[in-house]
């Protein structure tokens, strides 16, 4: 095992490397599975106890020289590939910056902003809350106990081994919140998010975003309901005429409880708000059950209020013609183009 001509061969051979691929070739050649040095250790075995020590540590000592020349040897190749790469991307940032001209907002974005400022013109606050909540918050408090079937219908995606941890089904966890931090009315609140569901068609995603708005004090009854709805459409929709038909409903959080149609009429293949031709759903609504107000720690007896939920998406295809929901998240730049609107639209 001379050692020595070993070496000596290696960096005869290593001074000629001038390129990653010959570098591997030396580094398999000497250190690989079946290399020159790895044989050596294998050899071992054949020599006397006596001697194996001493041998190992030479052989050790010889690997550690080819391995710290080889690993320099790739690190300067690696800055060499690193520059050249510099020297030939590099930016002049003396250049004028160019105007982009293809950045569209999606009309998800569009509506959630819509709805916001209506909203607060007609006096009502916006909070947010967490996506990730807790069963209380998103069902118990909501007058949904651990056996209500109601909770079926949420189709709920829960986290693993847990019962307590889920993704909210509804943005009603805010209102819950909002009046366990005040519970003194008056409060007159809406809440706009990312709500998760374990539904996926034509009309369903998995995820979408709801706006659920709710107010609070000691006179609110279902005209004043009523009366927001309506003002919130004609604004949206910006017709002076709304037709709306309440239909009676059950929801475990509000007694008694309703859902909404809107009138509409198709006019070129498109949906055309404001008549009585045709009615869509388009929300559910109802008095805040009694059960939450006391979940709340409000005085059911003093206080009573109305709340009320609608799909964003929902929204959005009426206003804009789109009559599929999966397009508002295929990220199809066609799609953008000819529903996104500019900054300047915004």
């Amino acid at each position: 095992m001379d050692t020595n001509n070993i070496l000596l061969d290696f960096n005869s051979q290593f001074q000629m490397v001038e390129s990653h691929s010959q570098l591997e070739e030396i580094r398999i050649k000497y250190l690989g599975k079946k290399g020159i040095v790895t044989e050596l250790f294998l050899n071992l075995k054949s020599i006397d106890e006596s001697q194996k020590k001493s041998f190992g540590a030479i052989i050790n000592n010889l690997r550690n020289q080819i391995t710290q020349q080889i690993d320099n040897k790739k690190q300067f190749f690696d800055d060499l590939e690193l520059n050249s790469k510099l020297l030939k991307q590099k930016i002049d940032i003396t250049q004028p910056i160019r105007k982009s001209t293809d950045g569209f907002i999606h009309p998800i974005s569009k509506t959630i902003k819509e709805v916001r400022e209506i909203f607060s013109n007609l006096g009502f606050t916006c909070a947010d809350g967490p996506e990730i909540e807790e069963d209380f918050f998103n069902f118990s408090a909501l007058n949904m106990p651990k056996d209500h079937p109601a909770r079926q219908m949420q189709d709920t995606f829960y986290f693993a081994n847990s019962q307590e941890k889920l993704l909210r089904t509804h943005t009603s966890n805010v209102q819950i919140r909002k009046m366990l931090e005040n519970p003194n009315p008056p409060i007159k609140n809406i809440a706009i998010g990312r709500v998760f569901r374990r539904d996926s068609d034509q009309t369903h995603t998995p995820m979408f975003h709801q706006i659920e708005g709710f107010m609070v004090d000691e006179e609110s009854n279902m005209s004043h309901l009523k009366w927001v709805l309506e003002e919130f459409l004609k604004q949206f929709f910006e017709v002076n005429d709304i037709n709306l038909r309440f239909r009676p409903s059950f929801f475990p959080f509000t007694e008694p409880s309703a859902e909404v149609d809107i009138g509409y009429s198709n006019s070129q293949g498109r949906i055309k708000i404001g008549s009585n031709e045709k009615y869509l759903e388009i929300l559910g609504c109802g008095m805040i059950h009694p059960n939450v107000l006391q979940n709340c720690k409000i005085n059911r007896e003093k206080y009573q209020g109305f709340a009320f939920g609608i799909g964003i998406e929902r929204l959005t295809m009426l206003k804009y013609g789109i009559n599929d929901l999966r397009m508002l998240f295929e990220n199809d730049l066609r799609f953008l183009k000819h529903f996104g609107f500019k900054s300047y639209e915004f």
